[in-house]
């Protein structure tokens, strides 16, 4: 998927506005881990200390390692939501709109992970609140199946959820869209950006933690400050080598292994 036209990067330019109903917090936000336990643990060690773990689906599909993965999440008390590779993974959802690649590491995490990791992924919902911020994997419109990378969707999905902010992953680009004042803007989030959470509303997107896809090998992470009520995007350096070494002891397509060097 071609990374969406973006305007430059978000300034400080509102006074902050504290998320309602969540206390004052840090919280790290994760998309798309894939199973992929090198990335998670980096991030998660790099990120350290915070005080709460969401998850924007695909905690599963594509990595070798769902069940250290899913263990590690259960330890940090993440609280996260379904992903498509997840639900399919589960067998909710059919495979038939699945690639050949994606469909059968789906498959083989069906087989593998254990009745601890499946137990978990299905407690997950498609959707959830916390405070102000709304949490699902493709779109408010469409939890599972939309991929949410242009302004014309953008637009389309703001009055698709009631708080003043979104979560969503599944492009596996980070990202954020802004509405000011009827004017979607995209907003571009390279390591290291801040973004000051005002009154106006956005969808925002922390980008893959185990296979992103910007051309960026580097796991992503955001981090939302309740506190000073912003949020910012991170990359981290990880062993990609280790989670390639896995794959390919895997009966899985040589590919998956491949592209975590190029973040593609």
């Amino acid at each position: 998927m071609a990374a969406p036209r973006v305007r430059g990067g978000p300034t400080r330019n509102r006074g902050a506005t504290p998320p309602a109903r969540l206390g004052l917090m840090l919280i790290t936000v994760l998309s798309d881990i894939h199973a992929n336990a090198a990335a998670l643990d980096a991030v998660l060690d790099a990120v350290a200390p915070f005080d709460q773990l969401w998850v924007t689906g695909d905690t599963v599909g594509y990595g070798p390692h769902p069940d250290a993965v899913v263990t590690r999440l259960e330890a940090e008390g993440a609280i996260a939501v379904q992903g498509n590779h997840d639900a399919a993974a589960l067998g909710r959802i059919p495979t038939h709109a699945f690639n050949d690649m994606a469909r059968a590491a789906v498959e083989w995490t069906a087989q593998a992970m254990s009745a601890a990791t499946r137990a978990w992924l299905a407690t997950q919902p498609e959707r959830r609140v916390e405070g102000e911020f709304t949490l699902v994997h493709g779109s408010p419109r469409d939890p599972l199946w939309e991929y949410l990378y242009s302004v014309p969707l953008a637009r389309l999905n703001m009055g698709a959820f009631e708080t003043r902010y979104c979560l969503v992953g599944h492009t596996h680009h980070p990202l954020a869209f802004r509405d000011d004042g009827g004017r979607i803007e995209a907003l571009a989030t390279p390591h290291g950006t801040r973004l000051v959470l005002d009154e106006r509303r956005l969808i925002l997107n922390p980008g893959s933690v185990g296979q992103p896809r910007d051309g960026d090998p580097r796991a992503c992470a955001m981090l939302l400050d309740t506190d000073t009520g912003t949020v910012e995007w991170r990359r981290i350096d990880y062993a990609f080598e280790r989670t390639q070494r896995a794959l390919r002891d895997l009966p899985l397509p040589s590919s998956l292994a491949a592209r975590l060097a190029e973040g593609l």
